[in-house]
């Protein structure tokens, strides 16, 4: 089967989880035009996942309901669950994807750097202090938890680096924005890849 034929497939995939703490439904297209449709119970995250969707071209959609009477904690944790599970699936084998990339993504006074390896090895390197430990109610510690979940579960290498910045919106942005250009250019289809690119011969 030719590298064309085994990506011919739809990239998509969709999750239903549903816990004591949270009630999830998401999907998830790789080869999408930046389109997502988000009703959750945590507004700013509702935008960054706007953003990456939008910058990434990926169509993304959830619904979600959690217990943010106790914290946001649960519900942003179990979507980073949801949406690597979905990746994960939607990339099937891995053929012909580039597999790498390396995104900085300037907003404003703010500059964020993602780098990701497509790899079956999940891990995770954070390397961000913000000025502030909220942005509205959103508490920043949370980027964190969402990014570290999304990386386990999709089983990708991801290393997230805000090298500067003063407003703290403008840094989760950054890293939200390029997270979406990184994924989207990993996920790419390069022609040249036979098969998939490691020397193993499966990721």
């Amino acid at each position: 089967m030719s590298v064309t034929d085994s990506v011919s497939r739809a990239r998509v995939s969709s999750v239903a989880r549903k816990t004591n703490e949270t009630d999830i439904e998401l999907s998830f297209g790789v080869d999408g035009t930046g389109v997502s449709e988000l009703e959750t119970d945590v507004p700013f995250l509702n935008h960054m996942l706007d953003l990456f969707a939008k910058h990434g071209q990926f169509d993304l959609k959830v619904q979600a309901r959690g217990d943010v009477d106790i914290d946001d904690h649960h519900t942003v944790e179990d979507i980073g669950i949801c949406l690597g599970q979905t990746l994960r699936e939607a990339l099937g084998d891995k053929k012909g994807i580039k597999r790498y990339a390396s995104v900085f993504i300037p907003m404003d006074e703010a500059l964020a750097q993602v780098i990701i390896d497509v790899s079956n090895r999940p891990h995770f390197e954070y390397r961000a202090e913000y000025p502030s430990q909220q942005v509205g109610s959103f508490t920043t510690e949370l980027v964190h938890e969402f990014l570290w979940k999304f990386a386990l579960e999709a089983r990708i290498t991801l290393h997230v680096i805000v090298h500067y910045g003063r407003n703290t919106h403008h840094m989760i942005e950054a890293v939200f924005k390029a997270l979406g250009r990184a994924l989207d250019e990993a996920t790419s289809i390069d022609p040249r890849v036979k098969g998939v690119p490691s020397t193993k011969g499966v990721l």
